[in-house]
This record gives structure tokens, C-alpha cells and sequence, in this order.
């Protein structure tokens, strides 16, 4: 196993969610991490915690954000993909918009982060990427397929992460939950927010991915609050 403590771990999407159960969890067992966000104000204080503003639709917060963390701690170790969206993008409707918006933040976003802290990753000799997908990136069950094209796109992102990387010792893993109880499923209905899954709970999975040896890569880790025959 790795040793957590002292490594530089990224998380986009850090204030809330999932993001912010993996930030929480990663300070805890003693890394140092880097929090990009929007808003860096709606960070807590902490010793370890390195606030940075990070907008995901930009093509050089990536890189700014990335050239922040170096500054402060002299490399980077890991990258958490966390900050995405999902508003409504059905097939039949004719506006493209929210298409566009998911694209290039849920897909576009950590594939720019990814590519600006690549060189970092590979000289950490154990780089680690973890980008959040869904199980919305394995099969289609509602209408928003906007949302799960983004998210197949982070698949393929992913196991492309692990084919450039896997030389350099850079493992890439693909966390894909199905509903999580937090506010992007504030709109859902159908299932009882005491039957989802916890981000505290995906939080502990991130933690025990980054840490594995290069000899336990894991691909995917299909995280579900309830039974689909098909996975």
C-alpha cells in the first residue's frame, strides 16, 4: 500500500458532493490537497487544504490551477475528477445547449486537468486518476442522454488515461455510482434518499484506490444503491 500521508492529491469539484466527502476523507488521513473550485470561500480551513479557484468550462483554469498546486507543494500525485452537471438533455428535444454545457464540463473539464497535470503525474512514479463517472457512463435508463453520453465519454477517458499512463506508473480508475444522496439528485423522486449511496461512502473507495500499489490497478468501480440485473 501507498502511504496517504504527505501525498498532493487535486480535487475539482470539491465544495460539495462528492467532491466534498473525498476532500474531507483525504485530509483526514493525511494528504495534502489541492480543492479547485468556484468558489473557494465555501472551502473549510485546514493545514492541508490548498484553496484554488478552478472553472471546468475553461480551457486554461486547468492549467493555472495545476501551476498553483506545483507552486505550493513541488508536485502533484493524484488528480480527483469530481466537478460535473446535469441539467436535462433529452434526444428528441431540438435545444443543444445543456448537450454542449455537459460536454465540456463533465468530459472536456477532467481530460484538460488530466493533460495539464500529466507531467507531474508521470514524475510521481504512482500517479493516480480517479475521475467520477456514473453508471449513467454504462447503460442508458432515463432520458437525459446528455448526461450519459458525457459520462461514456469519461469512460473512454479513463481507460485512455490507463493506456498512455500505465508505463509511467499512472493507474486511472473510473468511479461509477448510481444515485448519490446529494444535491444533483435533489430532483429525484423515484427512490427514497435513505436508500442512496453516501458520498462519505464513495469517499472511503477513492481513498483505498489511491493508495493500492501499481500491482492493484483497479479499471472501474460500479458503486449501485439498489439491484440492476444488467450489472
Amino acid at each position: 500500500m501507498l502511504s496517504p500521508a504527505g501525498r498532493v492529491v487535486m480535487i475539482s469539484g470539491a465544495a460539495r458532493g462528492i467532491g466534498r466527502a473525498v476532500l474531507e476523507r483525504l485530509l483526514a488521513v493525511g494528504c495534502f490537497v489541492s480543492a479547485g473550485v468556484r468558489d473557494p470561500s465555501k472551502l473549510p480551513a485546514h493545514p492541508g487544504l490548498m484553496p484554488a479557484r478552478y472553472e471546468a468550462s475553461s480551457a486554461d483554469s486547468a492549467a493555472d490551477w495545476v501551476a498553483a498546486t506545483v507552486a505550493r507543494h513541488g508536485r502533484i500525485d493524484a488528480l480527483v475528477n469530481a466537478a460535473g452537471v446535469n441539467p436535462r438533455g433529452a434526444m428528441l428535444d431540438a435545444d443543444e445547449a445543456p448537450f454542449d454545457r455537459m460536454w465540456d464540463i463533465n468530459a472536456k473539464g477532467p481530460m484538460r486537468a488530466i493533460r495539464a497535470a500529466w507531467p507531474h503525474l508521470v514524475a510521481s512514479g504512482a500517479g493516480r486518476v480517479i475521475n467520477v463517472a456514473s453508471l449513467s457512463g454504462k447503460r442508458v435508463r432515463n432520458d437525459n442522454l446528455g448526461y450519459a453520453m458525457s459520462k461514456f465519454a469519461v469512460m473512454a477517458l479513463t481507460q485512455e488515461v490507463r493506456r498512455l499512463g500505465w508505463e509511467h506508473g499512472i493507474r486511472a480508475t473510473a468511479l461509477c455510482p448510481g444515485f448519490v444522496d446529494t444535491d444533483m439528485t435533489a430532483h429525484v423522486t423515484k427512490l427514497p434518499r435513505s436508500e442512496m449511496t453516501r458520498p462519505e461512502d464513495l469517499a472511503a473507495l477513492v481513498e483505498a484506490v489511491l493508495h493500492l500499489p501499481n500491482t492493484a490497478s483497479v479499471a472501474e468501480l460500479l458503486v449501485n444503491c439498489r439491484h440492476e440485473d444488467t450489472l
